[in-house]
This record gives structure tokens, sequence and C-alpha cells, in this order.
């Protein structure tokens, strides 16, 4: 018997689907991937400015802190410390081509339920050190935990989730991201408090909640249809598709996963299809967005707010406060991507946010300019009032624009047989830079000092421009309609697509290469298209 729920708004090729409980317990669920990765990257700032820890795992740092012959913006500038941070993104970045393999032979579910498991030892490792390689042996193995979730978590989410309410379930994962820094956050601020040196432990230790919390689901949730019926299951694809969707009437969908799943089979070797023509306008814009992503500087801000803060003066307690406040920030600002990324759409997101994070990071580099010096600290009350309400307008900016569509957009954009290994690259391309940025920050902001803010607004009106001519809009497009209703129809990319047939691994399959096509067994000089470059049209 179909599921009880509320009638999704259709329009266009939308199929006919609710909003039904179990896509959203599932989606819930599934997100809190989102949680543990959020709560990974809030804790390691927290953490490395405690003095226990620091005394404990880094000593040299520890010294820099407390006798005050290094520069205000070099006291942290330690490479071992960098690397509790960066290992775990170096070990997702690896463990995510693994994960590419078990998305798509054994499903979103399993891998989600194998992400689960590299956490929950993770954190073991991590609570229990008793010195620094078995600290970093537990961020390592947090790190696999990451690549498997942050491959499957996304593509659950966009597969389960009705055409309508896709951007606004898939963004579930990043509101989850949020809401763990914040945890964190707050976890730190009191941790920080308790006498005998042993605070680091219990935030350090707390990642276990949502370790078990996405064990637990993924053992709860159902298999997407996409995933069942790509694996061959395909009755059993039907009726999960049935109950998601809450009606009888789910043919046209399933033929539509039937056919896209019978393309898919025919690529035999899908990291090298990933490479050719047609597909090279997705695998463009998703390498893109996590390059740019990163290049915001916002994990700079929130691996290291504490430490951040901490430099500019504000003292320990007080820098663990903001962290928190901006932690709030990062949340109720992801909520209003929530609701309008649906409605507004992706573009006005990301170009609105883009001038509102150039502006708050020149005016913090600024005042940072005038007031931060090597060894002295002008930074008064109002000046430190001011720069915590910047890092906010910077952080909500971020919340509801490359952050949540970072991630959104690559997930819902590659057709399915190329979707795991385009996911994979999306992944792998965001934990690169991810690490790069986390191993490098300190450093950064040790030789740029207050340029370091110069040098992220510069990306980030470069990404802007990038969105505003490049970035096609995806809202209320069905996934597997993307190829016809978006790359075909964009002033640039619909040069990369062509109704010619090629033949690759003596398969057939949509694309032309660069000189010729061809079609039937016979030669044929391709087409093409007239209209040349039209940003105008994207204006």
């Amino acid at each position: 018997m179909p599921a009880g729920g509320f009638a999704a708004p259709s329009a266009g090729g939308d199929f006919e689907a609710k909003i039904t409980p179990i896509v959203i317990i599932s989606c819930i669920m599934a997100a809190t991937g989102g949680l543990m990765f959020g709560y990974d990257v809030g804790v390691s700032g927290g953490v490395t400015s405690m003095d226990p820890f620091l005394k404990k795992f880094f000593p040299v740092v520890y010294r820099k802190k407390h006798e005050g012959l290094d520069s205000n913006y070099c006291k942290y500038d330690n490479q071992g410390l960098q690397l509790f941070t960066s290992s775990l993104y170096l070990a997702g970045l690896t463990s995510t081509f693994f994960a590419s393999y078990t998305t798509r032979s054994f499903g979103r579910k399993a891998t989600m339920l194998i992400a689960g498991i590299f956490f929950i030892v993770g954190v073991v490792l991590n609570t229990a050190a008793q010195d620094l390689a078995m600290l970093i042996v537990g961020r390592i193995l947090l790190g696999c935990g990451v690549g498997f979730a942050n491959q499957a978590v996304p593509l659950f989410l966009s597969e389960i989730a009705p055409t309508r309410i896709r951007g606004g379930l898939n963004i579930l994962f990043q509101l989850n991201v949020t809401i763990g820094i914040l945890f964190a956050n707050l976890v730190n601020y009191g941790t920080a408090k308790i006498k005998g040196g042993w605070g680091w432990r219990v935030s350090l230790g707390l990642a276990g909640i949502p370790a078990v919390l996405l064990t637990v689901g993924s053992l709860l949730v159902v298999d997407t249809p996409n995933s069942l019926i790509e694996r061959g299951r395909l009755e059993e694809g039907k009726a999960v598709l049935r109950k998601i969707r809450g009606t009888d009437k789910i043919e046209p969908e399933y033929q539509e996963l039937l056919e896209a799943s019978r393309v898919a089979k025919l690529v035999k070797h899908p990291f090298r299809n990933l490479m050719q023509r047609r597909n090279r306008p997705q695998l463009i814009i998703a390498v893109a967005l996590q390059i740019f992503q990163q290049f915001t500087g916002i994990n700079a801000i929130m691996f290291y707010a504490p430490v951040l803060f901490d430099t500019l003066g504000f003292g320990s307690d007080a820098s663990l406060y903001s962290a928190v406040i901006t932690g709030a920030v990062n949340v109720l600002s992801t909520l209003v991507s929530v609701y309008s990324v649906d409605k507004v759409g992706r573009r006005l997101l990301l170009l609105e946010a883009g001038v509102q994070m150039f502006l708050s990071q020149v005016v913090i580099a600024i005042i940072l300019g005038i007031k931060v010096k090597d060894h002295t600290n002008n930074l008064h009350t109002g000046y430190a009032v001011l720069v915590v309400v910047l890092v906010c307008t910077f952080v909500s900016g971020f919340a509801w624009s490359w952050g949540p569509l970072g991630w959104l957009i690559p997930s819902e954009t590659f057709p399915l047989e190329t979707r795991s290994a385009g996911q994979s690259v999306t992944v792998c391309v965001n934990l690169l830079f991810t690490f790069v940025i986390a191993q490098s920050f300190l450093s950064m902001l040790c030789h740029l000092k207050y340029g370091i803010f110069l040098f992220f607004s510069g990306w980030v009106f470069i990404m802007s421009f990038f969105v505003l001519f490049l970035l096609p809009e995806t809202k209320n497009i069905p996934i597997e309609e993307m190829t016809e209703r978006v790359w075909k129809k964009h002033w640039l990319w619909k040069r990369f697509m062509d109704d010619h047939v090629d033949i690759v691994e003596g398969l057939p399959v949509f694309g032309y290469n660069d000189e010729e096509t061809v079609v039937n067994g016979s030669d044929k000089k391709r087409d093409g298209y007239g209209n040349g470059f039209d940003p105008s049209s994207q204006l």
C-alpha cells in the first residue's frame, strides 16, 4: 500500500511523487554523514588551541605560544600541527576511489555503513591516543569514513528525493555539516574549562555520537531505486520506487531509470568515459566548484577559527566563544539555502554570496592590516566585534551558497553511467584542496599575515565570474533530463553536446570527436553550433 504524504507540485518533465515520510526519514538518517564530517572539521581547531593537548602532542607549538617570541601571526605555524588536521582529508582523498567501486557495486546504503564503521574505529583511537602516531592513525581512519560518506550520501539524497525538493533535501547533508561544526565548537568551549588536562579527550570522543547515528541509520534506510536497478534488482527497485514516491503511477519514472541503467551498462570504464567530450561540461563544473569552494577560505576559518581569533588577540576563552558564534551563523544561514535553493535557484544564491564574501574579506584585511602588527595588538573591543561580525557575514554568504551548492550541483548533473565516477572525482578534488588548505593555512597566515584575506577575496572575485558565465541553472530539472534541458541549451556547453554517434570501445555513444563523427558506418562532418560566445544571455 502506498505510503502517505503530501503531493509535491509538478511541472514540465517532473514525475508524479509525494513527499513521503520514508523519504524524509531516510534523508535525515543519511545526512548524519555530514554531521560527522562537520564535527571532525570543527573539533580539530578547538583541541589544537587547548594547552594540555599542545603540551602532550605538540610541545614546540606550546612553547612558541607561551614564550611570545614569534609574530602574532606565526605562533601556530607548525607542519605537524597542520598534519593533525589535514591527514583526515588526505585519507579521504585516497579512500574515495575505493568508495566509488563500493557505491556502484554494492549500493549507496552499504557504502554509508562502511563509512560509519571507519568513523567508530577512528573515534576510539583518537580518544585513547597516547602518542602522536596513534592520534594520526585515528584521524586517517576518520578520513576514510569521510571519503566513503561524502561519496555515497550526496548521491543517495539526490536519487531518493522528488525532483521539486531535491535541492532542499540534498542540502540536509551540508546543514548537518554546519550543525556538526557548531556542536564541536560548543563541546570545545565546555571541555576547555575541564581541570586535569583531559578535556580534549572528551572533545574527540563525542564524535562517536554522529558516528553511531550514521552506522545505525545506514542499516535502517532503503537503498535508492537507481542503485538497485543499476545492480539488476529490477523488481526490488520498482517496489522501493513505489514506496518512496507514495503512488502507484511510477511507470514513467521507472522506465526512465531502466533506460538510464541500460545506457550505464554499456559503459565498461566510467572513469575513462568521464573524459569523453560530451561529459566534459559536467566534469569541468564539478571540479571547478570543488576548487573554488576551498579557495573561498571557508575551511581555513572553520578549521582554525579558535586559533585564528586567538592569533588576533581575543584570548583563549573569547576565541572559542567567537568560534561558537560563527558556527551558529553557519547553521542558520544554511537553513536559508534549504528554503530558497529550489525557489530562487542555484545561480542567484552563488552570485549574491560572491559579492557579500568579497566585500567582507577585503574589509577584514584592511582592519587587520592597520591594527594587528607582528608583536603588538591594537585590536580593541570595537574592532574585535567588527571582525567577528565581518567573519559571520562571510560565513553566512558561504553557508547559503558555495557550502551546500558545491555538493548539490555535481550530484545532480552527472548522467547515471558516470555518476559514481563523477562523484568520486568531485569528492577527490574537494578533499585534495581541503588538504592543501589545511596543511598550508597556518604557514600562509604567518607569511601573508592580513594579506591572506586578500588572497581568498581575489579567488571569490574569480569564481563569481565563473558562475556568471559558465554555470547553468539546474533548478527543478529531473536528473535524467539534464543533458536535453540544461547542457544542450547553454551558450558554451551545447558545443560539447551533439546527437551524432561516436564509436567508443565498440559501443555507440552520443557525442562527437574534434573533427569527425561516425554515423551508421559513414563519416560526417560535425554540424557544430553557430551561437559563439554569448555571455549577454547569461546576464
